[in-house]
């Protein structure tokens, strides 16, 4: 029920995101990652607005993503039946229910794509981004096997400026890994690396805006 509400949502919605988004889709190495994402996966992104999760909607338009969203969504009735129908996990934050880490394995271990803000909220103005990043993304790909996607936007949604979406390579989380630091060491260290990452991306995608509107 949920892939097919999903589909309903990406065909009657598509006009309407071209009039909102306008999203132009860049690629790091479209070989390595394109929008079609094969197998089980996990997307991790840097957090602009809570409009992300719609682009990727679109975005990845042949996949499923579950994303893992906040408690607050889930709380207004009719946005949260709504994202329980598109399949989001809900976090919540301020207590110690981890219910969402085995139910977003779970959608890895069938094959499953899974969506992660790994800053888990919004910066406030003037942090510095990308914020520290939770360790769950690399909790997960570690146990699971599953690649991680990098994605990067410039949240630029309802405005004149388009809003840009860059994909980057697939990365292969065991490779981060560092000899000798222990379980808990190597997940700070994963998601550490995993922050940069999006850093870089970020600036790649600034640094192609800034050469168009030259």
């Amino acid at each position: 029920m949920i892939g097919l509400f999903n589909w309903f949502v990406k065909i009657t919605g598509w006009p309407a995101q071209l009039l909102c988004f306008r999203t132009k889709i860049l690629y790091e190495d479209r070989r390595a990652q394109g929008r079609h994402i094969k197998g089980s996966a996990i997307v991790i992104s840097n957090h602009t607005s809570v409009f992300d999760y719609a682009v990727y909607l679109f975005v990845f338009f042949t996949r499923t993503l579950r994303f893992q969203m906040a408690e607050v969504l889930f709380e207004k009735p009719m946005l949260g039946w709504f994202l329980r129908c598109l399949g989001g996990i809900r976090v919540d934050r301020n207590t110690h229910d981890f219910g969402f880490m085995p139910a977003s394995m779970r959608i890895l271990e069938r094959g499953g794509v899974v969506g992660i803000f790994p800053e888990s909220r919004l910066p406030l103005p003037g942090e510095a981004r990308p914020l520290p990043f939770k360790v769950s993304a690399a909790y997960l790909a570690l146990s699971s096997g599953a690649k991680i996607v990098p994605v990067v936007t410039n949240g630029s949604y309802f405005q004149r400026k388009r809003a840009r979406v860059l994909i980057g390579k697939p990365i292969d989380v065991f490779t981060l890994l560092e000899d000798g630091a222990d379980e808990t060491e190597n997940l700070q260290i994963v998601s550490e690396r995993l922050r940069e990452r999006i850093a870089e991306l970020e600036k790649l995608l600034n640094g192609t805006e800034t050469n168009e509107s030259r």
